[in-house]
């Protein structure tokens, strides 16, 4: 009896060893995070007053107004209506945004989890019309101090909007990782809002760069993230509708969308995908490199794609690749290669081609000669760390570390900067 006593108390005392195994703390020095309601995310859309341009990430052209995100932050709006004299009128708080489009006078933005649809038909007096709930995925801003651990997020408190340093007591994990916005520094995202020509004024779409992740086609919006499509119907503009999604491949950076055709930017090569059922896009074809980021653009049945090596982006290369399309998309040969010094977003109009080279500047070739693309440099604009182009009826928009910059190339001979919005720097 008293050895079966004996061993009802080992027993005990080793379940009661295994539970605390499974359940013990650990205190450390971390980055907390810090939380933005659903119901305060649900109502921060406001406008508010011009401010500095800082951090500054996408893009955006549409009927005289150029809109410049403001990573994580919003939009500013700039009055271009002058090319040589813009104005900045006022800045849209949008929590969470990162890229935008914009059909007719909606624009459509990304905060955290949800799709937005603004009203701007007055862009003094931006609406939210219609707002698409939890149809992304929760997604954190990158920590700034890296040295710190992430701490445990709890998704029923609502989003992360920034990280503090503080020690925290958490039961032990082992196997939590957070997934962060991909951020400029590393790869851009933004989108084309055309179907293979460039708008003219007044068109229903808008004109975006060529690190894309959002982009219209006749009545419906695409959004990608890493590997996954997701749909909008915007027939009726004003109230987008999530129509599904669908999973397209990998290590996905870019959206260039191009002759009822999707090409996606990875880190390995493009890939290419039908529109003919615009709700169910197919694989076509594709085009594979060294790993890099890769930013694509397209014209007149060729591909121009810069691929930047270093950091997340893999590999030491960094070069220009431009590629010959097959009809059907479905047999795409390499013509020629560049060397660059780490390119990142790219633009085209007609044979001009605007590629900005991260800090060796904004370079502008003569793209006639496909295979001579290097020597036939018109123009090169040095001590500027670019990161994405818009060309536009002879005036270029480009985006840089510094600033906000516009250049008139109506004479090619005679490219010159018109006007510069600058950056504030943090010290400001």
């Amino acid at each position: 009896m008293k050895t079966i006593r004996n061993i009802l108390t080992l027993l005990i005392l080793f379940v009661s060893f295994n539970s605390c195994m499974d359940e013990y703390t650990e205190v450390f020095t971390a980055n907390s995070p810090i939380y933005m309601s659903y119901e305060d995310l649900r109502e921060a859309v406001k406008i508010t007053s011009s401010r500095d341009l800082e951090n500054t990430g996408k893009i955006y052209f549409k009927d005289g107004y150029i809109f410049v995100n403001e990573e994580l932050k919003g939009i500013h709006i700039i009055d271009n209506q002058n090319p040589t004299n813009p104005q900045n009128i006022g800045f849209i708080e949008i929590p969470g945004n990162v890229d935008i489009a914009v059909k007719n006078d909606i624009l459509y933005a990304d905060s955290y989890i949800d799709l937005v649809a603004i009203d701007i038909s007055d862009v003094a007096n931006p609406i939210v019309v219609k707002r698409v709930e939890d149809v992304f995925p929760y997604t954190t801003p990158v920590p700034e101090n890296e040295d710190y651990r992430v701490a445990k997020i709890d998704e029923e408190k609502g989003v992360v909007i920034d990280w503090e340093i503080k020690k925290v007591r958490q039961e032990m994990e082992y196997s939590y990782y957070p997934v962060y916005y991909g951020m400029r520094s590393e790869f851009a995202t933004m989108d084309v809002a055309f179907n293979g020509a460039v708008p003219q004024s007044g068109s229903s779409f808008g004109i975006g760069g060529s690190m894309a992740r959002f982009g219209l086609y006749n009545d419906y919006l695409y959004v990608v993230d890493n590997s996954t499509l997701f749909m909008f119907d915007v027939k009726n503009a004003e109230s987008p509708s999530d129509i599904g999604k669908q999973n397209v491949g990998w290590d996905i950076e870019t959206m260039f969308i191009y002759d009822g055709h999707m090409f996606f930017g990875t880190r390995s090569g493009m890939q290419i995908f039908s529109l003919e059922v615009p709700t169910v896009p197919k694989y076509v074809g594709n085009f594979w490199h060294v790993t890099s980021c890769d930013p694509v653009v397209i014209s007149d049945g060729f591909a121009y794609i810069t691929l930047r090596g270093g950091n997340q982006c893999g590999s030491n290369v960094n070069r220009l690749d431009v590629l010959k399309l097959s009809d059907d998309y479905t047999d795409n040969q390499l013509l020629a290669s560049y060397p660059l010094h780490g390119p990142y977003g790219l633009g085209i109009d007609d044979q001009t081609l605007f590629v900005c080279d991260g800090d060796a500047g904004l370079k502008i070739y003569d793209a006639t000669d496909k295979t001579h693309i290097d020597d036939n440099q018109i123009a090169s604009f040095s001590n500027i760390n670019t990161f994405d182009v818009i060309p536009f009826n002879d005036y270029l928009f480009m985006i840089g570390e510094d600033g906000f910059y516009q250049y008139d190339y109506s004479d090619l001979q005679n490219i010159h900067q018109i006007s510069f919005i600058p950056v504030a720097k943090k010290d400001d």
